[in-house]
């Protein structure tokens, strides 16, 4: 008998997911960003869920090549461009957009002699202080752009720090759009915060990650409050049970002490599965549908959890520990971190199903 745990992928979701974006910026094109791996769930699944998106974003090279072998026609655009002149080569060979950075990018450009023009996405660091061109340095590189013959077409980009915050995209808004000013070129400034709180920053392309996905980008407001769908569910089972009394311990470390009689649930996840380490008892987990809490520490292979509003609950009983009836978004915040770390390392060793 296999190990019960897997991870289910929901098409249906990534394409609702999607259209909420499209709805939410009807005059805009969307870009799926599919860059660790789809954020976990499958570079290959996702496209396929997703057979008439405006385009594509990632970063890494091969899944850009995959993307473009199985989508001929579509944008595909390398969110950190190119770090070699071989990739240089072979973006403009199979016909793949890229963002244009640093100095060290624009020289590269302008001394290659590639097979054709590329459509560059000129990045503006307008205070994320990652990557782009200092305001300042913005109109010489644009003049260096036009003036190399290498770049097909051309779009203006940057990326948000505080769009999921209080402070909001206020001062990096302003930022762009004087820099900016007077040149009519295409521009691309909204991720998924930006998306679902910001309209006006919506422009010409925006960026669907996190909420492609149908996770929150805020830590202040569920994803269902956006009408989103969660496209991956772990799920699980218990594959043991334990009686306990009070004073007896639980986990490595005796961590969790009981207060009194109490059945303590066995699942088949740990923290090689992808499941954190540092999430504390109480963080939620569904039971037999029914919600309760983790006891003890994570284990490499196993979590414990508190059967006591699941008194029914026994071997072989479903278990969630996030998707569907369970937010990723509650289960990180109760972790100390944020839902994308989550997605993002599920751990090869899981098999997963794709649902339609």
């Amino acid at each position: 008998m296999s190990r019960p745990l897997f991870a289910s992928i929901h098409s249906q979701a990534v394409r609702h997911n999607y259209a909420i974006a499209k709805k939410t910026t009807p005059y805009s094109r969307v870009l799926a960003v599919v860059k660790a791996n789809a954020y976990g769930h499958g570079l290959d699944r996702v496209a396929a869920a997703l057979p008439h998106a405006d385009g594509f974003a990632t970063l890494e090279m091969d899944g850009a090549t995959r993307l473009r072998e199985a989508r001929p026609d579509a944008p595909v655009l390398l969110l950190e461009g190119f770090f070699s002149p071989d990739e240089l080569h072979h973006a403009a060979a199979i016909g793949l957009a890229t963002s244009v950075h640093s100095e060290e990018q624009l020289r590269m450009l302008e001394l290659e002699s590639i097979e054709r023009p590329i459509d560059a996405w000129l990045k503006i660091n307008t205070g994320m202080n990652r990557l782009g061109f200092r305001p300042a340095a913005v109109a010489d590189a644009l003049e260096r752009l036009r003036k190399s013959g290498k770049a097909r077409s051309l779009t203006l980009m940057t990326h948000f720090a505080t769009s999921d915050g209080p402070q909001g995209i206020r001062e990096q808004m302003r930022e762009f759009t004087g820099v900016t000013r007077g040149i009519t070129l295409p521009r691309s400034v909204a991720n998924s915060a930006a998306i679902l709180a910001h309209p006006g920053s919506h422009l010409d392309a925006v960026r669907l990650g996190i909420a492609l996905y149908g996770a929150t980008p805020f830590s202040d407001r569920p994803a269902a409050s956006f009408g989103l769908q969660p496209v991956m569910t772990l799920a699980s089972a218990l594959i043991a049970v334990q009686d306990l009394k009070p004073g007896d311990t639980v986990g490595y470390g005796a961590s969790f002490e009981c207060e009194r009689p109490m059945r303590i649930g066995v699942v088949a996840c740990g923290y090689a599965d992808g499941y954190p380490r540092h999430a504390p008892t109480g963080t939620p987990v569904l039971v037999g549908g029914a919600r309760t809490r983790t006891v003890g520490r994570v284990s490499m292979d196993m979590i414990t959890v508190d059967l006591t509003p699941v008194p029914g609950a026994g071997v072989g009983t479903p278990v969630v520990l996030w998707g569907e009836g369970m937010p990723v978004d509650e289960v990180a915040l109760a972790a100390g971190t944020v839902g994308y770390e989550l997605l993002c390392a599920v751990a090869p060793r899981v098999p997963v199903t794709v649902a339609d």
